[in-house]
């Protein structure tokens, strides 16, 4: 979605330009007009925020397997949601009204809102331990795959023409139409079809038909030592889980992650890549064709993520060291850009270089960890938290950064909020260093390990056990059943 409004953005600038014309008889100061724009891009982080808000609030009123239970009845609701977007951003121009193109991007936002965090608390659990990190990794990769067919739909020669920019800013409502048509005929979740309804047959079945053929008594005992250790725990609220000291490193985790992201520039480098080249000393007409590289570049990132081969840890620590480099690198290429002719390739390359190390590290290993340090009583509180930091940093990012291509030079444009090159190197820096020395590395980790590794930073000297001796008993009696 954010891609496809880039795409059109000339054309979309002249639209609202025309509707000013004929409404008040004079065209739209360029001032106002870079607002108006600022905030068709922005406004989807605003609908995120909603959106997530929202999602919060279904998995507390449900309860988590209740929640699973009627997963495909929200995800039909946000298709829905997306369709009504994308056919009021498809008519805004027969209706003359650029205020429809805000009213579409927002709903597209808080439909994305309510379907990221169930996305990957469901795939937390129809995972089998072995792949949980790749399956929740697959968020990262259906983002690249949007933004590259963003792209591609949005070259002058398809969609991207000032006839046709309407068709593609409504290309958005295709995928949620596919998925309303497809989703009832996917299997239920194992641990909702165990816990909740308790067929033991029917989790059997879903299993096999998520996972294969094979044996799979493990995960069922898995399944029932989790519903052991959740038996008399509730789920916990945003306040009541910042207030509990259990899950205080969990959460500096979660919000060192999420701002670390943001502040990467890589928000900036997806919104604004056009004003990005354009920096850079390319023309015009050839920006179109490189904007694909960078997004091709991605998808081609998430496809070969590497995340269950080195670890989350490993990947988000080595991530954020080679992307300040990178950073800086871009910062020196955009301030000799006049020196020399080819110095505006040097920084195309550097920009496809720093998208591709977000892809393979970062992007996938923060989703996966999101997922894996918490507890399932604390996971929908923990989702909002950073959801609210990462739809937060999109609105801001979206909104001031056109503002600061207008008014500072290309070599202060690299930090995403205007800031110089080595302050945004060193909270790469800073951010990669807290990951090093205070997570652990979840990979092939049950939540009950991670845990007991949290607990050594929460409770420093004390001996506090993940899984207390009652939970044990409860988990015997289960299994005997």
């Amino acid at each position: 979605m954010t891609q496809t409004s880039h795409a059109g953005q000339p054309h979309v600038k002249a639209f609202i330009n025309e509707t000013w014309l004929e409404r008040y008889g004079y065209p739209i100061h360029q001032d106002n007009l870079l607002f108006l724009w600022s905030i068709t891009v922005s406004i989807f982080g605003i609908g995120g925020l909603v959106g997530s808000s929202g999602s919060r609030y279904l998995t507390v009123k449900y309860g988590k397997y209740v929640c699973l239970k009627n997963l495909k009845k929200c995800l039909l609701c946000t298709n829905l949601l997306m369709i009504t977007a994308a056919s009021v951003m498809g008519c805004s121009k027969m209706a003359r009204s650029f205020e429809m193109i805000l009213i579409g991007r927002f709903l597209c936002g808080v439909s994305a809102g309510l379907c990221v965090p169930l996305h990957h608390q469901y795939l937390g659990e129809v995972s089998p331990k072995k792949l949980r990190g790749f399956a929740n990794s697959t968020a990262s990769f259906f983002w690249s795959l949007g933004k590259a067919t963003g792209q591609i739909a949005g070259q002058r020669e398809l969609l991207g023409s000032r006839s046709l920019w309407p068709v593609l800013m409504a290309s958005c409502g295709i995928p949620a139409l596919v998925q309303l048509l497809t989703l009832p005929f996917f299997p239920e979740s194992p641990p909702y079809l165990l816990l909740h309804k308790g067929d033991q047959e029917g989790c059997k079945k879903a299993i096999r038909q998520l996972w294969g053929e094979g044996h799979h008594q493990a995960e069922i005992d898995d399944i029932m030592k989790e519903k052991a250790t959740m038996k008399n725990t509730k789920i916990l609220s945003v306040l009541e889980l910042m207030k509990e000291p259990a899950f205080r490193w969990q959460l500096y985790m979660i919000i060192i992650l999420s701002a670390t992201v943001q502040l990467s520039g890589i928000s900036a480098i997806y919104f604004y890549t056009f004003e990005v080249l354009q920096a850079a000393g390319f023309d015009d007409r050839m920006i179109s064709y490189m904007t694909l590289s960078v997004g091709l570049s991605e998808l081609l990132a998430a496809v070969s993520s590497i995340i269950e081969r080195l670890g989350r840890k490993t990947l988000v620590r080595g991530g954020y060291y080679i992307m300040g480099s990178l950073l800086a690198a871009i910062t020196v290429t955009l301030s000799l850009q006049d020196w020399y002719f080819w110095m505006p390739y040097c920084s195309l390359c550097l920009i496809i270089l720093f998208v591709v190390v977000f892809g393979i590290g970062p992007a996938g290993a923060t989703i996966s960890i999101r997922a894996e340090i918490f507890q399932m009583s604390c996971r929908p509180p923990a989702f909002v938290i950073g959801a609210v930091l990462n739809w937060v940093g999109i609105f801001v990012i979206g909104t001031t950064f056109p503002f600061i291509v207008v008014s500072h030079c290309p070599r202060d444009m690299a930090p995403p909020l205007g800031s110089r090159a080595g302050c945004g190197t060193g909270r790469r820096a800073a951010g990669g260093t807290i990951v090093h020395l205070f997570l652990p590395e979840t990979k092939g980790k049950s939540i009950v390990e991670i845990t007991e590794e949290f607990n050594k930073l929460n409770f420093k000297k004390k001996c506090v056990p993940a899984t207390p001796n009652h939970v044990m008993e409860d988990y015997t009696y289960c299994t005997r059943l």
